[in-house]
């Protein structure tokens, strides 16, 4: 039997049931599939079933989406990290509404839309419209290396796993292929014990013959991520209000709302540097306590100055704006920024 026929047989009686994925034998809808893999992109099912449910319910069509202010929809994204993929979602999005509303149905359509690199384009084709192509993730990926016990590590041995799973995808039911190599890999082929007494391609498994399952994929080892240093500044005025920026729209957390801070520099600020770049004069005063988050490639530790203002100054800088207290969830606020402001509020209440 063919490796295809038995992972599908396996896939029929297995599949998870997900909220993007259409019932068997129903026509998936390229908008599900096109919103749920953007936002699947280095973030886990558990985390993103609520996000797609409230974006489906909010914008259920493209256009919808389309027409949807980009602050809306940063301020929705906001908790799933990674912010560049909301921009890209949003400048997709009318994209494909100036176009007529319909998604291009081939890889290479795809991959010229905003945010949808190799792997997005392939899950499109293969899922939506049942283009016979490979899209590999980190669950097909780790399957593919242990079937075939490959050991060189990754990055460098991606182009081979690739082309190893573009051999299997069979000309009938691709989409379903897809869906199930990545159900094997989240089930079964899992990345420390791998169940591989339920897997359909244990019997050929070749790193199970060898009894290095568990030991593949093998990765080059990650360089120590940097550690960097910045001052926010909490600024509450007597109304309840607390001063929020606007950040750039390129680049790191772009578009997003943060508390106003210091450049993120690589040595520590002193409380007397970090008042040169306050957003306001004020009696700033340090927040005793250390805010840390981890980025891809770097860490940060925030340290937090603290200031009463009793008449706030007319006139900010454009990208600068008081918010009230009662609408903050509203706001586009990162995990990091979420993480300050819980830290502030924690603070001033202990004072």
């Amino acid at each position: 039997m063919r490796l295809s026929t038995k992972l599908l047989k396996w896939y029929d009686r297995h599949r998870r049931d997900l909220p993007w994925r259409a019932p068997p034998g129903v026509r998936p809808d390229p908008y599900r599939v096109w919103l749920s893999e953007i936002m699947l992109q280095q973030t886990t099912v558990p985390t993103v079933v609520p996000y797609f449910q409230a974006f489906l319910a909010r914008w259920p069509t493209v256009a919808n989406l389309a027409a949807a202010d980009l602050d809306d929809v940063l301020a929705a994204w906001a908790g799933l990290g990674y912010y560049a993929r909301a921009r890209n979602l949003h400048e997709c999005a009318r994209t494909v509404a100036a176009a007529g509303g319909r998604f291009p149905e081939t890889e290479s359509e795809l991959r010229a839309l905003p945010g949808i690199g190799p792997y997005t384009a392939g899950a499109i084709a293969a899922i939506a419209f049942g283009v016979p192509v490979a899209a590999v993730d980190g669950n097909a990926e780790r399957v593919i290396t242990r079937f075939y016990g490959i050991e060189a590590p990754l990055p460098d041995a991606k182009a081979r796993v690739r082309d190893l799973n573009q051999e299997l995808v069979p000309g009938n039911r691709p989409g379903d292929f897809v869906q199930a190599l990545m159900d094997l890999g989240a089930t079964v082929c899992t990345p420390g014990r791998p169940a591989c007494d339920r897997c359909p391609w244990g019997a050929d498994c070749a790193a199970r013959r060898k009894g290095i399952a568990g030991d593949l994929p093998r990765k080059a080892p990650r360089p120590d991520r940097p550690l960097r240093h910045a001052t926010a500044f909490w600024a509450a005025d007597a109304d309840g209000r607390v001063l929020l920026r606007r950040r750039p729209p390129s680049g790191l957390l772009g578009g997003m709302t943060e508390v106003p801070s210091t450049p993120w520099t690589d040595r520590p600020w002193t409380v007397a540097a970090a008042r040169g770049h306050a957003p306001l004069r004020a009696r700033w005063k340090r927040v005793p306590g250390v805010v840390t988050h981890g980025f891809t490639h770097f860490r940060i530790e925030f340290h937090l100055l603290r200031a009463r203002v009793a008449r706030p100054p007319e006139s900010l800088r454009s990208e600068a704006f008081w918010c009230p207290l009662s609408e903050l969830d509203r706001q586009a606020l990162p995990t990091l920024m979420r993480k300050l402001v819980r830290h502030a509020l924690e603070r001033s209440r202990g004072a």
